[in-house]
């Protein structure tokens, strides 16, 4: 999968991609990943990317006409059909159904801006959609564009150890994971749930999924709206919620 990133800060991307899944990806050419850098289309002595915005305002604005030569740019090495998406607090949320999607694509080309925004005729004339990673505001798209890689990254076949790894994490099924333990099988006091000892891999899945579900209608309420689940699953569910409405309140808990 060819993937091209569109960035003021090439070193930043490359500093990444030497560790972790990612590393691993490009060491068994699953991924192939190159940098595009705005200022190598300028044409002034200064190389000037940015400028005041029109109507005032705080911040600084990137240029259109360096930002879309470097976008055109990096489409022409991605396959036909590669989508062009900008990392904005403007997008569509990023999820985990999304980055699957974005695993299947031949190609990607990552649009990370800077300063106050770019200008808004670059996303209309270069960029198929923005998408947002979270409801908060970064310096930059570089980590944006890094967080996407690495999500689509991991779900190609051959960039994880265990393929289940990526079915099971969380939001595959629309729940968040249940807890996980290795050794030592008693620690500070706490021993491993005795059902993951026993070797009853049937009683085993029965207690992941229950985890599972506490765990999301615990921390993620809304999540199960739109969650995919069997009929053992919305089952077990309702027995979750019916011991959870029916057990005591902690004596510190707030009223």
């Amino acid at each position: 999968m060819q993937i091209e990133i569109v960035t003021l800060f090439p070193p930043l991307i490359e500093g990444a991609l030497r560790y972790g899944i990612l590393g691993r990806a490009l060491e068994r050419g699953l991924i192939r990943v190159g940098t595009e850098d705005p200022r190598a289309h300028t044409q002034d002595v200064h190389r000037s990317v940015d400028d005041r915005p029109y109507g005032g305002g705080p911040g600084m604005v990137m240029r259109p006409e360096p930002l879309l030569q470097a976008i055109r740019a990096a489409q022409r090495r991605v396959p036909a059909g590669s989508p062009t998406l900008c990392l904005s607090a403007q997008g569509q949320p990023f999820t985990q159904a999304r980055a699957f999607e974005l695993a299947a694509a031949p190609g990607l080309v990552l649009v990370a801006g800077r300063y106050e925004g770019i200008d808004e005729r670059v996303i209309e004339l270069g960029v198929d959609q923005e998408l947002s990673v979270g409801d908060y505001v970064l310096s930059g798209g570089e980590l944006p564009a890094l967080t996407v890689l690495d999500a689509v990254t991991r779900l190609l076949p051959g960039a994880l150890g265990d393929e289940r790894s990526s079915t099971e994490d969380s939001f595959v099924q629309g729940l968040l994971e249940g807890p996980h333990y290795t050794r030592p099988e008693l620690w500070q006091g706490r021993a491993v749930p005795a059902v993951l000892l026993s070797g009853d891999h049937a009683q085993i899945r029965r207690w992941r999924l229950r985890a599972a579900l506490e765990r999301t209608l615990r921390r993620r309420p809304e999540l199960l709206a739109r969650a995919r689940l069997s009929a053992e699953g919305a089952r077990i569910l309702a027995e979750v919620r019916a011991a959870q409405a029916g057990a005591p309140r902690d004596e510190g808990e707030a009223t």
